[in-house]
């Protein structure tokens, strides 16, 4: 090698270390400068934001977050918070943040009225709803959730469900039938049905039926491929600890979300479902429209009267043009109606079967199956029932927001902040975490009584059942089960509607008992939302002993 191939290479390799070097200072100066930014917005939310007294910090990477997921009750525990610290306190939250804690009614009926607009999801909970169901309604906020809620609107109208009360009770009849086969095939007259699994399979098939006219045929026998993603979650204690850690450190990590795992193939796999089945209705909609067969008053799915509406404002050339959806949001409403139809309404069906004797001589006083306004009105034991178990079991315990503007929230009643000062507003900086806590609110003694924690359906069969504070939270029936403001839950009026035809059949016709006597133990099981489970049952198990009611 001569000496000019030898300088030439040198310069080369010396100008490679200076490149390498230079892209080594560039990232390490955009990463000084990123953690220089969070670092002055975490002051800034600082020094705007209200210091409230909170809780001792339990751990340095998680703050007190990990003991509220792993407890079997988190609304006591913030309750418990409430009355050490008042209406309004701090938590520390995971590598240092901190969330403000709402137990005040008139704070959180301030929180709820501004939400969409200045309290949205959090970034970590906006790109799991966007990866998982798409952008819609429950993605959305502001003007882009008013139009989308405008345009679902009436396909949730009393007229609307009113013409889906006999899908709620074709399920009933199709669980009470398998039932009554395997009683006769028994020796004794019991059977032990496996609960959960069924109230699951209602639900689906309710919600496909009703949802989106689609049979899923679970209560036939048949695999439904979407239930992997819901039931996974739960079937694996240690993956569940896994995806707990995995979300925890995601809040403060969004992109931890991009990392491949089970969880995000699951529910790439029921977008993918949904998507299929939303390309059948969409196509079997067009078919219908262009033979001028389609006509509102005749299609009764919720999705599909969406489809209809959808195409009579494309055939209004602009007028109404707001209510238009594109086919990749009413995809996402689907995946909304799936997620909620399936999990909420057999957890809280499962619930009221375990937990509480709901039997009552009004049910067979009625005789026939009552009608969609019987079922609202001429029912009031069950409708007590009904809102009990919501009131005590919340399917969802939280909901954590961000704020995404400056605020002021007003207390009720004034609390004591970090400085020892006395102050009955709180000043909310651009950023801040604030967390409703709907379990401690909807069983909080300071807001229903002493008898808060009972189940109690004769405290809704007269207004006075209702304690004077709890008429202050400004919920569905002062509950927070349904939130409240422009978040109030669409769908509020369906579950309720299946929620009560499905009881009521199963309570006329069986009773229940739990398998292994009176004595035995419930625990959470951490799903997609939490679920009862019998304590040493593998995945979501809850068998119970069933025997027809004579």
């Amino acid at each position: 090698m001569n000496a000019s191939t030898i300088a030439i290479t040198s310069t080369l390799n010396l100008w490679t270390t200076v490149r390498s070097v230079g892209a080594l200072n560039v990232a390490g100066s955009f990463t000084a400068l990123w953690a220089f930014v969070k670092v002055l917005r975490a002051l800034r939310r600082r020094l705007k934001t209200t210091q409230l007294r909170s809780p001792p910090r339990t751990s340095f990477v998680y703050g007190v977050l990990h003991d509220l997921e792993s407890s079997h009750d988190s609304g006591a525990m913030y309750e418990h918070w409430a009355t050490q610290y008042g209406v309004a306190y701090m938590i520390p939250s995971v590598l240092g943040q901190t969330t403000i804690v709402l137990c005040d009614p008139k704070a959180i009926a301030h929180f709820y009225a501004r939400e969409t607009w200045i309290y949205v999801h959090t970034p970590i909970m906006s790109a799991l709803l966007e990866a998982s169901i798409g952008r819609g309604l429950i993605w959305s906020h502001g003007e882009n959730h008013r139009r989308q809620r405008k345009a679902l609107t009436p396909a949730f109208s009393n007229a609307a469900i009113r013409k889906l009360t006999s899908v709620f009770y074709d399920s009933a009849y199709k669980a009470k039938g398998a039932w009554d086969t395997a009683i006769e095939s028994s020796k004794d007259g019991n059977t032990v049905i496996e609960v959960q699994n069924w109230m699951n399979h209602i639900s689906l098939d309710t919600v496909g039926i009703a949802g989106f006219s689609h049979d899923f045929g679970s209560l036939d026998g048949q695999h439904a491929s979407v239930t992997e993603a819901f039931d996974t979650f739960g079937n694996d204690s240690k993956a569940s600890a896994v995806n707990h850690a995995f979300m925890l450190l995601a809040s403060a990590f969004p992109v931890i979300l991009k990392i491949p795992n089970k969880r995000t193939q699951l529910f790439n796999n029921l977008s993918a479902t949904m998507g299929e089945i939303s390309n059948d209705l969409l196509i079997r909609s067009r078919r219908e429209k262009d033979a001028n067969m389609i006509e509102r008053d005749e299609e009764k799915s919720i999705i599909g009267l969406l489809y209809v509406f959808h195409m009579i404002h494309l055939k209004s050339e602009g007028q109404d043009a707001e209510l238009r959806m594109s086919k990749e949001e009413v995809v996402a409403q689907m995946k909304v109606l799936l997620i909620a139809g399936y999990e909420t309404t057999s957890i809280s069906l499962t619930v009221s079967l375990v937990s509480y004797n709901v039997y009552s001589e009004e049910l067979l006083a009625f005789g026939a199956d009552p009608t969609y306004d019987q079922l609202k009105a001429n029912l009031p034991y069950l409708d007590g029932v009904v809102h009990e178990v919501l009131r005590l079991h919340p399917p969802i315990p939280e909901f954590t927001r961000v704020a995404a503007a400056d605020d002021v929230i007003p207390l009720s009643e004034p609390v004591c902040n970090a400085s020892g000062e006395m102050t009955d507003h709180i000043y909310v900086a651009k950023g801040t975490l604030i967390t409703i806590p709907a379990a401690a609110i909807n069983r909080s003694f300071a807001i229903w009584g002493p008898d808060a924690k009972e189940f109690k359906p004769e405290r809704w069969l007269a207004e006075e059942g209702i304690s004077g504070k709890a008429k202050e939270v400004q919920g569905h029936r002062h509950l927070l089960t349904f939130v409240d403001g422009p978040r109030t839950c669409l769908g509020k009026d369906f579950a309720v509607v299946e929620f009560k035809a499905v009881l009521l059949i199963l309570v006329k016709n069986f009773v229940f008992e739990m398998r292994d006597g009176p004595d035995t133990q419930l625990e959470v099981a951490r799903g997609i939302l939490p679920r009862p489970r019998v304590v040493g049952e593998d995945g979501i198990g809850v068998p119970l002993k069933v025997r027809r009611y004579e």
